[in-house]
Order: structure tokens, then sequence, then C-alpha cells
């Protein structure tokens, strides 16, 4: 349940509690106050826990500095870091940084991991269910990872064969195909969650995570069957923020260990992780005709929205990533 903010005593005057919630109140994502708090802890460390308020530029200098030329990250970590010591300094303490002269992190020229037709039948042959769904979504449908483990049955439209998108990347919804050969998984996904639904209103377990004010808003969420994560867990737990016992989705590393097992089946040496997938879903779409800008710009890398080219996607000369794979 790590995608689920952590309590905040909203009385405690120490720095962090009071970090945390000035980000909450910017309406900031979870993952972005987790990834600011990761990078200002960092910091704050690097520089012998002195407090943000007694250090100056010449300390984010030093400390990027550090991060490019000892740590050799990449230039995307170095903003992200840079990022939220900006957001630190002009937002929350409401301190001016002189203009910054840190070193940049080198521009290093890596290949993107791409996974061919046969490769991705070789996994999918080594995949059992739920997983086989979770990672036929990310390849078929575009999903990220954690778009696919949160992904709710009323997110599902069977008659469409669309997929709605909550909150994806940048707070934005938006609507992708549902490959055909995903439906019997989804259906049998679905099916195994409405028995969990019945056990737990039977044993008077009546929540669910709802992210921002929307527990608020539908306070009786937990008794409808649409509300529930797709792939549930078998287990019951305590949301930390309500107290309250429910079934959460799967944990991301269920099915980071189911792919890599598949991949050792399967006999590939490639350093797959799940978002090679859903790169590997762009890619032979792009090998297949379609226009690189039009992918990129249309779809915010391979999304696809109720456009008339994502009908086209779907249509055009009958090709969809997945034909040849089952």
């Amino acid at each position: 349940m790590d995608d689920i903010p952590v309590l905040i005593d909203s009385k405690s005057k120490r720095f962090i509690p009071q970090l945390r919630l000035f980000i909450r109140k910017k309406g900031l994502a979870y993952s972005t106050e987790k990834t600011y708090l990761y990078w200002i802890l960092y910091y704050i460390r690097f520089h012998k826990m002195q407090h943000p308020k007694d250090m100056a530029s010449s300390h984010v200098d030093d400390f990027l500095s550090y991060l490019a030329i000892e740590r050799n990250v990449s230039p995307s970590t170095q903003r992200t870091a840079l990022n939220a010591l900006v957001f630190l300094y002009k937002q929350f303490l409401n301190i001016r940084l002189e203009e910054l002269r840190f070193s940049y992190a080198k521009i290093s020229k890596r290949i993107p991991v791409v996974l061919s037709h046969g490769e991705i039948k070789r996994i999918f042959e080594n995949l059992n269910e739920p997983y086989l769904t979770m990672v036929g979504l990310m390849y078929g449908s575009g999903l990220r990872l954690k778009e696919s483990l949160t992904l709710r049955i009323m997110d599902v439209d069977f008659d469409r064969a669309e997929i709605i998108i909550r909150n994806g990347k940048g707070a934005k919804d938006r609507v992708t195909m549902l490959p055909e050969s995903m439906i019997p998984g989804l259906k049998s996904a679905i099916s195994k969650v409405a028995g969990f639904h019945q056990i737990d209103l039977n044993n008077g377990i009546e929540h669910i995570h709802l992210p921002g004010a929307l527990l608020k808003k539908y306070p009786n969420a937990a008794k409808e069957l649409k509300w529930k994560f797709i792939f549930s867990s078998a287990n019951t737990s305590i949301d930390p923020v309500t107290g309250k016992r429910g079934r959460h989705h799967l944990h991301k590393r269920t099915i980071e260990r189911a792919i890599k097992s598949a991949i050792n089946s399967a006999g590939i040496m490639k350093h797959v992780t799940a978002h090679a997938f859903r790169h590997s879903f762009a890619t032979h779409l792009l090998e297949n005709g379609y226009d690189i800008r039009t992918v990129q710009d249309k779809f915010d890398g391979i999304k696809f929205g109720r456009t008339k080219y994502a009908r086209r996607v779907k249509t055009r000369d009958g090709f969809h990533p997945f034909m040849g794979i089952h």
C-alpha cells in the first residue's frame, strides 16, 4: 500500500510533517510528494543535517554538482532534484535563491529496451493470471504499471472496447484501446473480485481507498462492486489513512517478480522492466507506419484519447500490436 499517503500530524511543528502538509495543500500527486521528500532529505543529509533555511544557493550548487560528478546521475534525475529544491525554497520557505552555477549532468545516449513480437509471445507463454492480463494491458493498451494495478471495474467498457485511465501521469484522464484478447482475463479477474466483494460485505468490511476527497463524495463506494480494483489482493489490510480495513490492489513487487520469472523462463537476456512493454507497444505502432510526432504529441508518448486518430489506430489496416501474439 505504498501508493496511499501516510498520515500527517497537522499540529506538528517539525519540518517534514509541515512540508508534507504544504505539498498536499498544493494538490500535488503523492508520487511527487515522495520524490520531493526523497531529494530534500538527501540534500539535508548531504550537508550534515543543516536546516535548509540556514543554507543558500551555493549549497544547492554543491549538492547538484555532486549528483552529476560523483553520482553520475542522468540529466532528468538531476533536474528532478533541482525541481524539488526549487519548490522547497521558493514555495515552502519563501526564500529567493541566487543564480545557480552547478555542474550539469552529462547526457547519455541510452537505447531503450524494445521487445520483439517473438519475445513478447514467449514472455506471455510463461505468465499466469492475473499477471498475463496485467502485462497484456501494458503492452496492448499502453498502460503504465501503476495504471494497471489501480484499474477499477468501472474503468473498463467492454462494449466500446475501451479503458479509462483516471488520474494518470500529470493528473490527467485518458481513454485507451482494450485488445479483444484481454477481455477473457479481465472478466475472469472481475468475477474473482466479485467473490471477494461478497465475502467482505458478509464480514462487515466496507472500505476501499479513494484518492483525494472522493471518499467524502462517495461514502458508500465500498459497497458497490464497480469501485473495486480489478486486480485486488487476496488479503485485506488496514488503510494507513483511515485506519479502516479494506481490500487494496496487488503490490507492484508481485507483478515485477512475475515479469522477472517469465523473462528468465523465456530465456531473454535483455534488461526488461515493466515499462519495456509500454515502450514496445509504441515502437511496434511506429514500425507499422504511424507517425512518431502523432504518437508522441497526440497521445503524450503513447496515450490514446477520444480522437479521430485513436479510432484509426484501432482499425487501420486491421493492425494492432497484439496481432500474431495470441
